[in-house]
Parts: structure tokens; C-alpha cells; sequence
């Protein structure tokens, strides 16, 4: 057997990472479609511009997305939370099996990692607390955190936010467990019930078909990733062998890289785009780095007398690459989106500049607020 192995200039891999991201010209149709192709949104409340999630949507959809569609899809089950991401609801039929080898006493082989038998642990050690949750949820349906009973005996540990918020933790490792799942939101808190009222019934499929087809699907969104990457929990960062080897031109180590999206004509057509900073396109930093050359980072948690680029500085795509960075703010209050600066990587032409701006234009368009720009820019 011929192993095919594509060499790419960094301008095709860029290329076939913006393809697969949905950030080309060609706008996809719906927000269902998105979601599908994208695999998964990020929630973060965070709302110096939009929610990461609606921020998401609006930039491959532009101001014709309406967030109440979000919401009516996850009301309707068609699109369903699972730990902090929107996935399609019949990619449930993806997480059932490792759900379902969630690791018990008896199910234990010495195989876990280290994290992995510490949350088995807590778990077992508030099985009293567990058991209550599932009770007032079996009686009283959907209920946000705060209003769930706290038998809770051992606290949960931790070096970050996390650290003794024991109810809160306690769900995300029973959603693992696939016992309880997100209903709905109320007043930026989330609504749990039991697992089986909120899920689509689908089937669940073979462990190691499910984590095939995660990794196919996984790549089919990001077009290229690292063979092997960082272990993460909940969304890890490679491909394994999904997809066809590659490698990138003055980049080390292997590659996969999903074939639909190499274009040997050359046929790409860009545009420009305001991203949000947990983007899938540039929430993997070091393949940001890799691929684009790229010198960002989220500055939200630093000293305002330290940050470079803002609080909530949005990355700017324009075509291919990444060419500078956004700090813009929306004023409800005021009825604008205040932009503080645009932050121009290397020389612009005036085209581009006209590109990016009519982005912002759009983005004020989309949330019902006028731009407040600076002089140079149009303001």
C-alpha cells in the first residue's frame, strides 16, 4: 500500500485551515449547516462584544444571523450543550460510549490516567450527593445550579477557578457519566436535567468507531492538525490518523490534513473577517503560530498597563492570513461599538483597510449599534 504524503507551502496549509473553518467567500447556508461543519461552538458569556458563540456564527454568517436561532435549535433539541460546547444533536451518538465507560469500580483496568482516577474518586467519594441531584431533577425537571441540593462531603480541589465549587463540578463529571445534561439557560445560569429528557435518542455506536469518526470529523473542521497533540479532556487537538499525512514547509513534525480541502488549482477566494479570540482558527496558539505567524494573544486577564492589543481584541483575517487585531467595545448603553484601535500587522494596502472596515461596519450592523471609529478610519 502507497502512502500519500502532501507537501504543502504554509500558504496552502493557511488555505486549507481557512477552507475547512468556513471562512472563504462562500458563506455557508444556515446556522445548523455551521454548527454541522464546524462540529462544535464554544460557550463564553463573555460579552465586551458578543458571546463567543453568536461572535462565532456571526462571522461565517454576517449580520444576517440572528442569536434567537441559536437558542430556538437548542430549545428544539436540533443542536444540544455538551461540557460547555454546541454540538449537532446526532453527535451524541459520538460521546454515548465513552460516556457509558465511565470508570467505575468495577471497571477499572489500570489503564486511566492519573486526572482520570482522581475525578472517579470525587465522584464516588459524593455518590450520596450525586444521587440527591438525580432525585430532585426526576421530581422537579429542569432547575438551575444554584437551586440544586449540596450533599456534596468531599470538596473539589483545585489551582483554578474551579477550586470548591463542588455542585457545579460535580454536573460537568455527570454529564461525563452521561446522567444529566444542559436543558436550557435562565438569567446566564444553566438549566440541568436528566440526560435521557434533553438528548436525542440515537444509538450509541462501538468506542472505537465513535473516537474514529470524532477524529475524522474533527479534522474535516480544521482541514490540518498535528498527528499527535496535547492531551485535552474534552476536545483534544489532533488528528491521529484521520485523514492523509502531510507535512508544512519550515515547519516540524507530522501532519494530517483532510484531502477535500487541498485545491491543486488554486481556486481560493478570501475575505475578510473579524474573529473571535477563542476562534477554532486561532484557539490552538501554537498552530496559529505555525501556520500563520501570528503574534496574538487574550489579554483580558492582564493588567490594563500591560495589554498590547485590548481587553477583547478581536483577530483580523484577511484572506489567507492574519493581518492585526481589533479592540473594539459594545456600548448597549450608548447604542455603539466604540473602536479604541486597529492594530495593522505589516503594511496595508487601502483595499484591505476597506475590507476590514466594512467588516466592522457589519459586525455594529449585527448588534444594533453604530461604529464609533477613529478619525482615520471613517469616524
Amino acid at each position: 500500500m502507497v502512502t500519500v504524503v502532501h507537501h504543502l507551502s504554509k500558504r496552502d496549509a493557511r488555505r486549507v485551515a481557512v477552507r475547512a473553518q468556513l471562512l472563504t467567500a462562500q458563506r455557508p447556508g444556515d446556522v445548523v449547516e455551521t454548527v454541522r461543519e464546524l462540529t462544535l461552538l464554544q460557550i463564553d458569556p463573555v460579552k465586551a462584544v458578543a458571546p463567543a458563540q453568536h461572535l462565532v456564527l456571526w462571522s461565517r454568517l454576517g449580520s444576517a444571523y440572528d442569536p434567537g436561532e441559536l437558542d430556538r435549535l437548542l430549545a428544539e433539541r436540533t443542536l444540544v450543550e455538551i461540557l460547555g460546547f454546541v454540538r449537532p444533536g446526532e453527535d451524541v451518538a459520538l460521546y454515548r460510549a465513552e460516556m457509558e465507560r465511565w470508570p467505575t469500580p468495577s471497571r477499572r483496568d489500570g489503564s486511566l490516567r492519573p486526572w482520570q482516577e482522581s475525578n472517579a474518586r470525587w465522584v464516588e467519594a459524593n455518590d450520596r450527593a450525586r444521587r440527591e441531584i438525580l432525585a430532585h431533577l426526576e421530581a422537579e425537571g429542569p432547575t438551575p445550579t444554584g437551586a440544586l441540593p449540596d450533599a456534596t462531603e468531599v470538596p473539589w480541589r483545585s489551582s483554578g477557578w474551579t477550586d470548591d465549587k463542588n455542585v457545579q463540578r460535580l454536573l460537568d463529571l455527570m454529564v461525563a457519566r452521561g446522567e444529566v445534561a444542559v436543558s436550557g439557560r435562565e438569567g446566564g445560569q444553566r438549566l440541568w436535567d436528566l440526560a435521557q429528557r434533553v438528548y436525542p435518542d440515537v444509538p450509541t455506536l462501538p468506542l472505537e468507531q465513535a473516537r474514529a469518526e470524532q477524529d475524522a470529523r474533527r479534522l474535516a473542521a480544521l482541514g490540518l492538525l498535528r498527528s499527535r497533540g496535547p492531551e485535552c479532556p474534552v476536545e483534544p487537538g489532533d488528528a491521529r490518523v484521520a485523514g492523509e499525512e502531510a507535512t508544512v514547509d519550515g515547519v516540524t513534525g507530522t501532519w494530517r490534513v483532510h484531502p477535500a480541502y487541498l485545491d491543486p488549482d488554486d481556486r481560493f477566494t478570501g475575505r475578510a473577517a473579524l474573529l473571535c479570540p477563542i476562534d477554532r482558527l486561532v484557539f490552538d496558539r501554537d498552530r496559529m503560530a505555525d501556520l500563520f505567524a501570528f503574534d496574538y494573544v487574550l489579554e483580558m486577564y492582564k493588567p490594563k498597563a500591560k495589554r498590547r492589543f485590548g481587553y477583547y481584541a478581536l483577530p483580523v483575517l484577511d484572506g489567507d492570513e492574519l493581518v492585526g487585531k481589533l479592540d473594539a467595545t459594545a456600548e448597549h448603553k450608548r447604542g455603539v461599538l466604540r473602536v479604541d484601535a486597529l492594530h495593522e500587522d505589516g503594511d496595508w494596502s487601502a483595499a484591505r483597510r476597506d475590507r476590514v472596515v466594512a467588516e466592522i461596519h457589519d459586525l455594529a450592523t449585527w448588534l444594533g449599534l453604530d461604529p464609533d471609529l477613529p478619525a482615520h478610519l471613517g469616524g
